[in-house]
């Protein structure tokens, strides 16, 4: 047969089932029976049948793509978010436009405008800071934005992400337990909605419990970098710190290897805790303790939510909370 010929009818009659069952085997649907899905998958590859997108797109008005807005695609908790979009939207049979935006909010505008030039039925957004002109930008275009593993302190825009203030305040209780008395709050940009009102309040949620001041000189803003944290040490130093937070793990590292560099012990004399349990938590020595995140599920479950937006189904819930978890390694005690 003729590849450029083939159809759905032709898998149909190889396979001796109707063309609505070879449809649900090609569209993921669970309601095909195991031994049928395997008959008519067996014909598909024998055909080598390719579904036409350009064509099903055509008849639905549909792209079938979906754009993903990444700040930095070099940081590994991002792309890890981005393994769990990609294999359900492939399950959907929806095809990824990757975006980077270089975490720089005229880059965002810039790259959701191209996005929507090209039609895409839907985007996740993965920057952690919605600019009122990005918010904007968004409300007009009509098409489904899900955040994933970001956090709309306006509850307007439907999100997937673990519960950050009560994350940190665990993980930063824990210090204050090793009689820490000084924790160094290190994140990224303030003007981040994720760090402000989220994580720096499950620090300062820590210290209220456990009746430790907040002091304002414990708190440092930088860039998500490993450099950034490297650099950072003689300040978290002149402040007496003897632990800290952080809220990236790159950062985590860099702030760890800084301490290190200077003679101090990790965890004898500064001990450190990091926020997204990304494979650098194992990679660096002594391997560090974080908060845990189900970063693969955050992204699977952020393209499973922009499916049903795509497909007007009622989403009840504008935002879903995974749990998260607190694992310790050996840079606290």
């Amino acid at each position: 047969m003729d590849k450029q010929t083939i159809t759905i009818y032709d898998v149909a009659r190889e396979a001796a089932v109707s063309m609505a069952t070879v449809s649900r085997v090609v569209n993921g649907n669970p309601n095909v029976k195991p031994a049928t899905r395997k008959k008519v998958l067996e014909v598909i590859d024998r055909l080598d049948y390719r579904p036409n997108a350009v064509a099903r797109g055509l008849a639905s008005k549909k792209t079938t793509t979906v754009g993903v807005i990444i700040p930095d695609v070099s940081n590994v908790y991002f792309s890890s978010l981005a393994r769990g979009i990609d294999d359900v939207a492939t399950m959907y049979k929806y095809n990824i436009i990757l975006a980077n935006s270089d975490n720089n909010s005229q880059k965002e505008i810039q790259v959701l405008n191209t996005l929507l030039a090209k039609q895409v039925d839907g985007i996740i957004y993965m920057g952690n800071k919605i600019s009122d002109e990005l918010r904007t930008q968004f409300d007009r275009s009509k098409t489904p934005i899900i955040l994933a593993g970001s956090v709309d302190p306006k509850n307007e825009i439907g999100s997937v992400h673990i519960d950050y203030v009560a994350a940190v305040e665990e993980a930063v209780s824990d210090l204050i337990t090793h009689d820490n008395k000084k924790i160094a709050f290190v994140s990224g940009p303030l003007d981040e909605a994720i760090n402000s009102k989220y994580r720096l309040k499950g620090y300062k949620n820590a210290l209220a419990k456990h009746n430790v001041s907040f002091d304002e000189d414990l708190v440092f803003e930088t860039d998500y970098s490993y450099r950034a944290g490297e650099i950072l040490w003689p300040a978290i130093v002149s402040v007496g710190a003897t632990a800290a937070f952080v809220g990236d793990d790159e950062l985590a590292a860099g702030v760890m290897n800084g301490a290190q560099d200077a003679g101090a012990n990790v965890p004898n004399e500064f001990e450190v805790v990091t926020s997204n349990n990304s494979k650098i938590t194992e990679i660096v020595r002594p391997k560090l303790s974080s908060i845990t995140q189900p970063l693969y599920d955050i992204g699977a479950v952020s393209m499973r939510f922009l499916t049903k937006l795509m497909n007007k189904e009622e989403v009840t819930e504008k935002v879903v909370e995974l749990p998260y978890g607190f694992i310790k390694r050996s840079s606290t005690k």
